[in-house]
């Protein structure tokens, strides 16, 4: 493999990062305080509301049926609006944090939901408001399984910034695309993958690391 493809490669692996790293943040962003409202708003919860959370719920849930290929032709116009551009990897973002918003919100919901009864009504005894209940008792005591929940987003944009390599928003899936698909050669292909699958094995690694680490059951 010639040096000027092993340049392109890495500049490619940090655009796949850059892409990963960025949506995640900004779709935890998002998707975190939706996560809170969707799980505070059910019926057995601290602040019933069903009318907002089945709304909430319904574009949540429309959100993250329609498949992302779709959803990033469908933003084009939004995304030219935001970045300037519809190419290239800051453009990716856009789409990327919009498809990972709901299931943020989705995995927020469900690690806060799991929590017992018992947690909340210990609050309230203490005196606790529904609004310190939320951040100051839900979240802290979810933190474990946010984490967990966090590293299966974040696994589930690199597909998604692989896809986004058909539309020019560069990475190692444009790279696999150009190269290894339209040029017929294997080699970069295969680079390629093993470097997708060596960012996901770290990034597992990692909030796997963080998560035991925090939980207070592995003490």
């Amino acid at each position: 493999m010639s040096p000027e493809m092993l340049n392109l490669l890495m500049k490619s692996f940090w655009e796949t990062c850059y892409m990963v790293f960025s949506s995640t943040a900004l779709s935890t962003l998002i998707g975190l305080p939706l996560g809170i409202i969707l799980c505070v708003t059910r019926k057995d919860h601290i602040l019933p509301n069903p009318t907002l959370n089945a709304v909430l719920g319904a574009i949540v849930n429309a959100t993250r049926s329609t498949p992302f290929i779709i959803l990033m032709v469908a933003l084009i116009p939004f995304t030219r609006a935001v970045v300037g551009t519809a190419i290239g990897s800051t453009a990716a973002i856009v789409p990327l944090t919009i498809a990972a918003a709901p299931f943020v919100a989705r995995m927020v919901e469900s690690s806060l939901t799991e929590l017992g009864p018992g947690v909340i009504e210990a609050a309230k005894t203490m005196g606790a408001t529904n609004t310190q209940i939320a951040w100051k008792v839900l979240l802290p005591e979810s933190v474990p399984s946010l984490i967990r929940g966090f590293s299966i987003t974040t696994i589930t944009l690199i597909g998604y910034s692989a896809m986004a390599g058909a539309f020019g928003s560069g990475g190692l899936g444009d790279i696999a695309i150009r190269y290894g698909f339209h040029r017929f050669e294997p080699k970069v292909m295969l680079v390629t993958v093993i470097l997708i699958i060596v960012i996901v094995q770290l990034i597992q690694m990692g909030f796997n690391f963080a998560a035991n680490k925090i939980d207070k059951r592995n003490r």
